[in-house]
Order: structure tokens, then C-alpha cells, then sequence
């Protein structure tokens, strides 16, 4: 009998499917979530996509979101490697609450924050979602949107 799956780690669908908000916010919450060098890499692009300064804020927001998603987490969020093309519950959840907030739904943002975190830290997470939200939105009208190239044998999943 095999092991059961990690609570949000299930594969509910593929990268492919998501829109590319949705798979950035996927691949830059892998990014963070496997150590500082990934992190340096998130924060180049960011800085060619957006420029120097814009690419710093976009570095810090996503920093300050997912320290709070692991820190104030109702639980860990579960991650599939970085070149796993599955996506898992919880980073299902994590790009529709960033998507969600980009496009200004709020609510909804809310919503799928207090899913992730405890209920007094959701509108902070629902603030950052919207601003890491948008600048994933401002990288893919300006260029398409930076691919891993990324391979982790040590990842969470797959």
C-alpha cells in the first residue's frame, strides 16, 4: 500500500492549463520555496522583466507573501519541483488567489488567502497577491514570460 499523498500536494491539473499569471505565480512560489539561489534567479528576472527598480519591489512582494504563507500558514503549502509540469492543490490555489487579485477581485482574493493563512493575516496576503499579482501581469504584456529551466531532485514532489 502506498503512502497518501501530503495534503495539498494532489496534482489536480497541469501548468499548461493555467494562464501565464497563474503558472508565473506557480513557478516564482517554487522558486522561493527551494532556497537562495532559485530566489536570486526569481529576482533576475524580475529586474529584466520589469527594470531595476520595479524588479526590487516585485522580488520584495513575493518575499514578504510567501514568508507569510510560511509563517502564518494554516498549515505548509506543498510544492512540486520545479520541473514538474503537474500542479499541485495548494499551488492551484496560491495562482488563483494571486489571478484573482490581479484582475481586482478582491473577495475572492480574500477568500483563497484565508484558506492559506490564519484569518487575521488574509488581507495582508490578499494586499501582497494583488501586488505580485500585478506585476506578473505587467511581465507577461511586455514579454512573454521568463521559463524555468529550473531542475530540483530534492523538491517536495516529483
Amino acid at each position: 500500500m502506498s503512502a497518501p499523498a501530503a495534503r495539498g500536494g494532489a496534482t489536480v491539473g497541469r501548468l499548461s492549463d493555467l494562464s501565464p499569471v497563474e503558472a508565473g505565480a506557480v513557478m516564482y512560489l517554487r522558486l522561493w520555496g527551494d532556497g537562495m539561489q532559485t530566489r536570486m534567479e526569481a529576482a533576475q528576472d524580475f529586474q529584466i522583466a520589469l527594470g531595476t527598480d520595479q524588479g526590487r519591489a516585485a522580488m520584495l512582494t513575493l518575499d514578504r507573501l510567501c514568508s507569510l504563507c510560511a509563517h502564518h500558514g494554516r498549515r505548509p503549502l506543498i510544492r512540486h519541483g520545479l520541473g514538474c509540469a503537474c500542479l499541485g492543490a495548494d499551488e492551484n490555489c496560491f495562482a488563483q488567489m494571486i489571478a484573482a487579485a490581479s484582475e481586482g477581485a478582491r473577495e475572492d482574493a480574500m477568500m483563497m488567502a484565508s484558506l492559506i493563512v490564519r484569518p487575521d493575516f488574509a488581507p495582508a496576503l490578499a494586499a501582497l497577491s494583488e501586488e505580485l499579482g500585478l506585476a506578473l501581469r505587467h511581465m507577461t504584456v511586455s514579454i512573454p514570460m521568463p521559463t524555468s529551466r529550473h531542475q530540483n531532485p530534492t523538491a517536495t514532489l516529483h
